[in-house]
């Protein structure tokens, strides 16, 4: 059976109070952020005895970590910014195996200057490719060194944005410290939007041997065509908290757009049939109906 979880960052409080309060919407795994309002978990403060403790509140709280997010733009055009980034996500994947799960995820980033999330010309170039693949196999090699492994997170707009590209990565990277989460609304833009089944199914028949976690959110045509954030009441959230979608496309949570859960639920689980199952893009007001929601489909598809 999958597991449910959600992103701890989606509770802003310290330790031991986000752990109950997760617990108590009877979620049984995370998503972990390291964003905690009683720890310095920045660049530099990130230690293994901390890692002890986040973990072992979280086991206390039968709360399994399965992930640890460090979402990031692996790519930043500028130089020192990135130098600064990639220092933070080697620091978070050398740690990672304290905390209970090797996994570290981020999608690949952008070259934009103003926003980690839209499109840039140089993403979809051969230099903006060699350059994101460098980084990568660097990130890779690293997590493999310490015990860890870097999970890719496709997304349209970022130089790893389709099927062929994720694939082409996985070819040139092939690598036991590279892994892929699945999250079929991210392969969506407006041309294929309206071919859902047919997009779901060219993702599963292409990439399922790679995939070790899943998320959970939503998908839905959009006529505001800036990027879109929700306020989740949270002043220090991520970017990747309120991030809602670019363009064409909306990004919301699970059970709020128009994304085949049936049909995802069915290909994720012929041959993942434990994953985690991890929901995102909400507030916390929403909580109980967007795991309601993805509870009943999983019972629904025998999952």
């Amino acid at each position: 059976m999958m597991q449910t979880g959600i992103f701890s960052g989606y509770f802003p409080y310290d330790l031991k109070k986000t752990c109950e309060v997760i617990r108590g919407h009877n979620f049984n795994t995370v998503q972990l952020d390291l964003h905690f309002k009683d720890m310095d978990l920045s660049t530099g403060n990130i230690t293994k005895e901390k890692c002890k403790v986040i973990r072992e509140t979280f086991r206390d709280h039968h709360l399994p970590i399965s992930a640890t997010s460090c979402y990031t733009n692996i790519v930043h055009p500028d130089p020192e910014r990135r130098k600064q980034l990639l220092t933070h996500f080697k620091e978070v994947l050398a740690n990672a195996q304290y905390l209970g799960s090797p996994y570290v995820c981020s999608e690949t980033g952008t070259f934009d200057t103003e926003s980690d999330w839209v499109h840039h010309p140089k993403n979809k170039t051969e230099e903006g490719w060699d350059d994101c693949r460098t980084v990568i196999a660097d990130l890779a090699q690293h997590a493999y060194d310490h015990g860890s492994v870097f999970l890719l997170e496709t997304y349209v707009n970022n130089v790893v944005g389709s099927v062929e590209e994720t694939l082409r990565m996985f070819a040139e990277v092939d690598h036991p410290g590279l892994g892929l989460i699945m999250d079929p609304t991210n392969y969506f833009e407006d041309h294929n939007i309206g071919k859902m089944d047919e997009t779901l199914n060219h993702v599963f028949d292409a990439l399922s041997d790679k995939i070790c976690l899943a998320h959970a959110k939503d998908v839905k045509s959009s006529v505001d065509m800036g990027e879109k954030h929700s306020d989740i009441g949270d002043e220090d959230a991520a970017e990747s908290h309120t991030f809602r979608g670019v363009g064409a496309i909306e990004l919301p949570a699970p059970g709020l757009g128009d994304l085949n859960y049936d049909l995802y639920l069915q290909r994720l689980a012929k041959k993942h049939p434990n994953i985690p199952m991890i929901i995102e893009h909400l507030e916390e007001a929403d909580v109980p109906r967007a795991k309601a929601f993805l509870d009943g489909k999983l019972r629904e598809n025998g999952c």
